[in-house]
C-alpha cells in the first residue's frame, strides 16, 4: 500500500506542478479577471458620462430628487454653469433644472441628446408624486379625504415553475454541464495517456515492476491522476465562488444577477450536488480506458495517439445527448443512463429535467462505481503485460496479447 500512495503522489505532484495544469487551471479565471476588469474599467469611465446633475434655487426640492436617484447623479455639480462645462466636456449626460411655486412642479432637462427612457421615467415620477404632494397641500384635505388617496394599487406574480424560467435553466445546465464533462474528459484522456504511453519500453518499468505489482503500480498512476482531477474540480468551485463574490460587487452585475436571481439558484443548483459526482465518475472511467490505450502503444513516440479510442467515445456520448436534451424520457436515453460510459451524459441529463427518481439514479451511480472498480482491478491485472510489450505490431494483436496475457 505504502508502494501504491508513493507511486500516486509522485504521479499527482508532477502533473500539479507542471506548467501544463498550471495554465490549464488558471486560464479560465484569467479570462474572467480580464472581462470583470473591461467591465468595471468600461463601467467607471463612463459612469459619469450617464448621469445628470441636478440644478435647483431650493436646496430640499434638489436634495430630494438626489436622494431617490442618488445613482444617477453627480451631486457634485450644483450649479448651471458647470453642468453646462461638464456636458460640454462630455462628462455628464446633461442637467435637470427643478423648480416650484405655489401651484406647479417644473423639470427642464438640457442635453445635446435625447433623454433615455429609464431616466425619463424617474424623473416623470418625481414630479408626479411632487406634484401630488404640491396638490394635496393646495386642497387642504382632511386626514380622512388624503388617507383615501394615498391607497395604492397591488401588483403580484405568480410564476409556473415548470416553464419559462425554468426550462431555460434546465437548457443552460444541460450545455454547461454537458460541456465540462467533455472539456475536462478530452484534458485529462491525453494527459493520462501519455503519462502511460511515455514509460512504454523503458528498462525503468522492469526494475519497479521486480519490486512491486504491476497492479499496484497502475492503481498509484491512476489515483495520481484522480487527485489532479479532484484538484482541478475543487480549485475551479473555490474559485468561482469568489468570482461570484466580486461580481455581486459591480453594480451593473449586481443588477443582472438581481434580475435573474431565480434563474441563477435554479442553473447552480442544477451544476452541483449529484450530478458533480457524476462529472468526477465519468472523468475517472475515461480516465481508465485512456490509461489502457497508452499501455497498448508500440512505444513512447506514439502517445499522442493514445487517446485517441477514449476520446473517440467521449465524443460519441457527447454527440448522441443532443437529440435528447428535450426528450430525456425517452427509451435510449433511460437505457444509456445506466450504461456506464454514457451515464455520465445522460443520467445528469434526466436529473435537470427531472425524469429520474431517487432509485433509478442510485442504480445508475452504483453500476458506474461498481464498473470503474472492476475495470481498475482488472486492467491491474493485465497491466504488466500491457506495458512491456514493444513489438512494433499492430493494435489488435497488441490488443489480443495483453487481454490474454496471465502472470
Amino acid at each position: 500500500m505504502n508502494k501504491t500512495l508513493i507511486v500516486s503522489m509522485e504521479t499527482y505532484l508532477r502533473q500539479v506542478k507542471s506548467w501544463s495544469f498550471i495554465v490549464l487551471v488558471l486560464s479560465p479565471f484569467i479570462l474572467l479577471a480580464i472581462s470583470l476588469g473591461i467591465g468595471y474599467t468600461s463601467a467607471t469611465s463612463s459612469s459619469d458620462q450617464q448621469r445628470i446633475a441636478v440644478i435647483s434655487d431650493q436646496p430640499a426640492l434638489r436634495k430630494q430628487f438626489i436622494k431617490a436617484n442618488r445613482d444617477d447623479v453627480k451631486s457634485s455639480v450644483t450649479t448651471e454653469t458647470a453642468a453646462r462645462k461638464s456636458v460640454s466636456k462630455n462628462n455628464l449626460s446633461g442637467y435637470l433644472v427643478l423648480s416650484a411655486d405655489k401651484q406647479k412642479v417644473t423639470g427642464v432637462y438640457h442635453s445635446g441628446d435625447s433623454l433615455g427612457s429609464g431616466m425619463r421615467t424617474k424623473i416623470n415620477v418625481f414630479l408626479a408624486q411632487t406634484q401630488q404632494q404640491l396638490n394635496l397641500a393646495n386642497a387642504k384635505l382632511s386626514t380622512k379625504q388624503a388617507t383615501a388617496l394615498a391607497v395604492q394599487p397591488a401588483f403580484k406574480q405568480k410564476i409556473q415553475t415548470k416553464h419559462g424560467g425554468a426550462n431555460l435553466a434546465k437548457t443552460i445546465s444541460f450545455w454547461v454541464l454537458v460541456f465540462m464533462i467533455y472539456m475536462i474528459l478530452i484534458t485529462y484522456s491525453s494527459v493520462t495517456a501519455q503519462e502511460i504511453a511515455s514509460e512504454k519500453g523503458t528498462k525503468v518499468m522492469e526494475i519497479i515492476f521486480s519490486s512491486t505489482k504491476a497492479s499496484k503500480y497502475f492503481v498509484g498512476k491512476i489515483l495520481g491522476v484522480f487527485g489532479v482531477i479532484l484538484t482541478q474540480i475543487v480549485v475551479y468551485i473555490v474559485g468561482g465562488y469568489g468570482f461570484f463574490e466580486i461580481a455581486m460587487h459591480l453594480d451593473n452585475i449586481k443588477q443582472l444577477i438581481s434580475d435573474n436571481q431565480t434563474l441563477v439558484n435554479d442553473v447552480i443548483k442544477n451544476m452541483l450536488g449529484i450530478n458533480l459526482l457524476f462529472v468526477f465518475l465519468g472523468v475517472i472511467i475515461y480516465t481508465i480506458i485512456s490509461a489502457f490505450s497508452g499501455a497498448l502503444v508500440a512505444k513512447a513516440e506514439d502517445a499522442p495517439k493514445a487517446a485517441q479510442p477514449a476520446i473517440y467515445l467521449s465524443m460519441i456520448a457527447f454527440f448522441l445527448t443532443m437529440p435528447f436534451q428535450s426528450n430525456s424520457d425517452a427509451v435510449i436515453s433511460k437505457i444509456l443512463s445506466y450504461v456506464p460510459f454514457f451515464s455520465p451524459y445522460f443520467m445528469p441529463m434526466r436529473i435537470i429535467n427531472d425524469n429520474a427518481s431517487g432509485v433509478e439514479v442510485s442504480i445508475s451511480l452504483a453500476i458506474l462505481v461498481i464498473s470503474i472498480g472492476l475495470l481498475t482491478w482488472y486492467i491491474g491485472q493485465i497491466y504488466e503485460g500491457l506495458i512491456l510489450q514493444t513489438d512494433d505490431t499492430s493494435f489488435w494483436k497488441r490488443l489480443r496479447r495483453g487481454l490474454s496475457y496471465q502472470k
